[in-house]
């Protein structure tokens, strides 16, 4: 009061006053503020939920290789992250959010300058209220990335030297995926066709998937893997290891799925983000039990792995669609993604594709069911519109990668010598091991 006062007596509060009530008059309000506020609160909280899932990948991928590769797992694993880190900055946001920036309109956007965040301290009449900053946003789509990078690794394990790898790592994180996700989430020929693939059944892990693929075709499988016609069993080093990091993809899927309704500034929005939540753990749960008696009833004993791998195969399952299902529907399109891994592994077994932690029945397999499905509960999309964006991405990714891994072959290998790979890429390739206090597995 007493402010007010002297300020009145200097002659200049009429004038502060005015100024005053024009900027109030002019400043957002809450209504207009709340749902940008909570939706860019989504965006972070989703995204260092889904940033914990690389964790997941890294034990997980520990856990079901020999103990001889170990430390290479984890290596690639930390630097796969940080390379997907810096390659969506400096072209894959821009590329695969490109809005009218087409080289190929609906195709192929342009490679424009690397991302750029708001200014320090942004005013709210300045924001675009809309949506959410891009700071959230681009932090939130890089995880995606990032995933993408992180399912390639695990199958391509034990045998493939680290450099040629994180080479085509920059490659598929860079242009490969950015590319493949801007027909859909950028506004492409996808989207405008009507296919749907919520969080990334196809566009993120069918897509690693065939990366995936086309990099085992090409690399073969270990030395012992398969002989005489038979498969060779290789146990991996530590089975708490891989479940702590099935339990640790499984939590942060709830960030992956959840933080793709992209938006929380309403009572509809943030009740289907919890609506999500719950689809996404009973699918996974769905996954785990199927896989666990299917188990039981073929082979007379469950199997861990596969239990722990029909659980990723739920949550894979589940990722095209984990809105508008019931929890019953969301439990059963979980359970045919375990189904889908108890009997896809030995058949690529029989084919001598050795995929060493499972990854392409889980990502790839399931992934292509669970965007199939779509349509079984959303009635907006159809199953011909599904198919065509499978296939597209699908062709896409793998002859694009398929390309890539034979130029690496051919410009100096990507394989380690036979001595390297029978030693252990830990020594061989690091020289080091993750557990130099035990023998060698």
């Amino acid at each position: 009061m007493t402010r007010i006062l002297t300020t009145a007596a200097l002659g200049v509060f009429p004038v502060a006053a005015v100024a005053q009530e024009a900027t109030e008059a002019a400043a957002p309000g809450f209504d207009q503020i709340g749902p940008y506020i909570m939706t860019t609160l989504l965006f972070l909280v989703g995204g260092f939920l889904v940033f914990w899932m690389a964790a997941g990948f890294a034990m997980l991928e520990a856990g079901l290789v020999r103990s001889k590769n170990v430390t290479m797992q984890l290596t690639k694993n930390i630097a796969l992250f940080s390379i997907a880190a810096v390659m969506y900055y400096l072209v894959g946001f821009n590329l695969m959010y490109p809005g009218d920036g087409w080289i190929v309109p609906g195709w192929v956007g342009i490679l424009i300058l690397p991302t750029s965040l708001e200014p320090v301290g942004l005013a709210a009449d300045a924001a675009a209220l809309d949506y959410a900053s891009v700071a959230s946003d681009f932090f939130f789509q890089l995880m995606f990335c990032a995933t993408t990078a992180s399912i390639v690794s695990g199958t391509l394990a034990e045998r493939i030297k680290l450099w040629p790898f994180l080479i085509f790592v920059v490659v598929l994180t860079g242009f490969i995926y950015p590319i493949e996700a801007s027909w859909q989430w950028g506004g492409g020929w996808l989207s405008e066709m009507g296919f749907s693939d919520f969080a990334g059944s196809t566009l993120v892990h069918a897509a690693g998937g065939f990366a995936a693929l086309a990099g085992a075709i090409v690399l073969g499988p270990r030395i012992g893997r398969y002989k005489d016609g038979r498969s060779i069993p290789m146990p991996g080093s530590n089975l708490a290891l891989a479940t702590l990091g099935t339990f640790i993809l499984w939590l942060g899927w709830f960030g992956f799925n959840g933080g793709s309704q992209l938006a929380a500034g309403t009572v509809g929005d943030i009740t289907d983000v919890g609506r999500i939540f719950a689809n996404t753990n009973t699918a996974a749960a769905g996954g785990a039990i199927a896989a666990l008696i299917l188990t039981q009833i073929m082979y007379k004993k469950p199997d861990l792995t596969m239990v722990l791998n029909g659980a990723l195969a739920g949550l894979v399952s589940i990722t095209a669609e984990p809105l508008m299902p019931t929890l019953g529907g969301a439990t059963l399109i979980g359970a045919i993604g375990g189904v889908i891994v108890v009997f896809t592994v030995p058949m690529l077994d029989k084919m001598k594709i050795d995929d060493v932690v499972g990854a392409i029945p889980v990502h790839l397999l399931a992934g292509i069911w669970g965007t199939l499905a779509v349509p079984l509960s959303n009635d907006g999309t159809s199953f011909i519109t599904q198919i065509i964006g499978v296939v597209a991405i699908g062709a896409f990714v793998f002859v694009v990668s398929l390309v890539v891994w034979l130029i690496l072959k051919a410009a100096g290998g990507i394989r380690v010598s036979e001595e390297a790979e029978v030693m252990g890429l830990d020594m061989a390739e690091l020289g080091m091991e993750a557990y130099p206090d035990f023998g060698k597995g």
